[in-house]
């Protein structure tokens, strides 16, 4: 069973709030041409620098592997941020274990903590996209199998002794083996991205990991069972309380009507490409602003998105919510506004929000 003590902790204290960027290709604010990969990826750490300055509490960098994003390998950008870096958490949104090998994701990550001073964090999930699994030599036809087994092993690792682990058919067994290097704290905090599915939920509890869950879209509050399900099923599996976690995108601005206009059209842009790939329609004006009145697009000035996370912090009960910040192609000086605006009047204004009215979840 993992270690999660240093997580459990957490559960019943303040909210904390992160930042997440998947390191979507940006255009160039003045030419409106693409910005080639590699200075996207020196943007992004510039990004995770201004962070940390203005007091977000966590960083999560995700992994793709497809020409509209920059990051393929996060751990490597998240130790290009650490030592410039002091306090804020550098982990993962989210690492697609079914295509890796536990042990090396162990190892790295291990590594990055070591850099970091004790500041790393993992999010492990299964993937919405799926080119890592042919690029790494996978069969998409065992997709579920891939992560129950890899996760299972990953659990193993969790304290860092000796493991033996015979309990998968896709990956080697591992005899008397043990992870090099170590950490201070003998494991990795490990978060659990979850999309909504209850048996998920139910294996997340089981390995007595944190719940990380993506809502992208529709009305937070409908993840309420969600929960619910994962509290009992701690409570019934004589686990501790842990966190749980909320993963939803947004945009802020000094104003509403700026956050709106400003993101929409790559907000657009971005959705409309994936949903060409999946079947999905158009994404309209109509939709697009319904989802920011009462669905989970956290979009506008300071004031209407701290309000907003508060709500969904009091329906679910969380105790970390992460912003995906960066959205398609949006130029990065206005991610910085975003990341400054974030840190020095949407996090103080939501604790204030909070200790007027405490989450009794």
């Amino acid at each position: 069973m993992a270690d999660q003590a240093d997580q459990a902790d957490r559960a019943g204290q303040a909210l904390q709030l992160g930042l997440d960027t998947f390191g979507d290709v940006t255009l160039d604010a003045t030419t409106g041409e693409r910005v080639p990969h590699p200075q996207v990826i020196r943007n992004l750490v510039e990004e995770a620098v201004l962070a940390d300055q203005v007091g977000v509490d966590a960083f999560g960098i995700g992994e793709h592997h497809r020409d509209d994003f920059s990051v393929s390998a996060p751990e490597m950008v998240l130790a290009a941020i650490a030592p410039r870096t002091e306090r804020i958490l550098l982990g993962t949104a989210v690492t697609v274990l079914s295509s890796d090998d536990p042990v090396r994701v162990y190892e790295r990550f291990a590594t990055l903590d070591a850099v970091s001073g004790g500041r790393a964090e993992i999010t492990l999930g299964r993937g919405s996209f799926t080119e890592s699994f042919p690029l790494f030599g996978y069969d998409l036809a065992d997709y579920d199998r891939l992560f129950a087994e890899k996760l299972d092993l990953w659990a193993a690792l969790q304290g860092e002794g000796t493991v033996t682990w015979d309990a998968g058919e896709l990956r080697a067994p591992l005899r008397n083996a043990r992870v090099f290097p170590t950490t201070a704290r003998g494991s990795i905090p490990t978060w659990i991205g979850v999309g909504g599915s209850p048996e998920s939920v139910v294996r997340t509890a089981r390995y007595g990991f944190p719940l990380m869950l993506a809502i992208i879209g529709g009305d937070p509050a409908r993840f309420a069972p969600y929960t619910d399900l994962f509290r009992r099923a701690l409570s019934e599996l004589g686990q501790p309380d842990l966190p749980i976690g909320v993963h939803s995108p947004g945009f802020v601005a000094d104003t509403d009507d700026e956050a709106r206009e400003l993101l929409y059209p790559h907000f657009k842009a971005g959705r409309d490409r994936i949903g060409a790939e999946r079947g999905w329609g158009p994404v309209t004006r109509e939709q697009y602003d319904a989802e920011v009145d009462n669905g989970s697009l956290y979009v506008g000035s300071p004031e209407t998105v701290a309000r907003k996370i508060a709500a969904t912090t009091r329906a679910l009960g969380i105790q970390r919510f992460d912003l995906k910040y960066s959205n398609g192609s949006m130029p990065h000086p206005l991610l910085l506004r975003s990341v400054e605006l974030y840190g020095t009047q949407v996090i103080p204004r939501v604790r204030e929000l909070l200790a007027q009215e405490p989450v009794t979840a």
